[in-house]
């Protein structure tokens, strides 16, 4: 059996991040420490109801990104303001945990954000009050993987990080720690 190497960004969790959160919170175990249990990415395309192969294209993109396969969600309810019915395939949604998540992070902060136009950093206001933070990005082709030629519409998503953090102030730093842009 080989042994892998931990993710770039996880050894960064561990060797400062933990220990600078340590001291500035005062936690008295390390367990108390806050960490980042997935990322979610969700893929929404309302123009999926007049042209259901937006679909195939976005679940194809969206699994170049992540690196799994995911999620085609559907309709909960009719709408006909929206000519949607239930059961209508609306968008993707892709989980990512473990090794998975850390790369994916890793590519977010170092590679994909600078290369959105007119970046000046990410909002410090998108927490929940829970510790979660969520990032919109307007296309999918700041992402290296993606092909421009390919691509045959630009389609949004938003990324979800989820923590264990108690409080946003917690989530904020864990995040600054690991390099997030924020603007302010």
């Amino acid at each position: 059996m080989t042994q892998t190497t931990k993710p770039r960004m996880l050894q960064m969790y561990e060797t400062t991040v933990v220990p600078r959160l340590g001291e500035r919170f005062g936690y008295k175990n390390i367990m108390q420490t806050p960490k980042i249990t997935k990322i979610v990415i969700n893929m929404g395309l309302g123009d999926a109801t007049a042209n259901p192969k937006i679909i195939d294209s976005a679940v194809v993109e969206l699994s170049a990104i992540a690196g799994q396969k995911p999620v085609v969600t559907r309709g909960k309810k009719s709408i006909a303001g929206f000519k949607l019915r239930e059961g209508m395939p609306i968008g993707c949604c892709v989980t990512l945990r473990r090794d998975r998540m850390w790369e994916f992070l890793d590519r977010l902060i170092t590679f994909s954000l600078p290369r959105v136009r007119d970046f000046r950093g990410v909002s410090g206001r998108a927490f929940d009050g829970a510790g979660n933070y969520t990032l919109g990005l307007k296309e999918q082709i700041v992402f290296p993987e993606i092909d421009f030629d390919k691509v045959d519409k630009i389609k949004g998503m938003n990324i979800t990080v989820v923590t264990t953090a108690k409080t946003n102030e917690e989530a904020k730093e864990l995040l600054l720690g690991l390099g997030m842009p924020f603007r302010n």
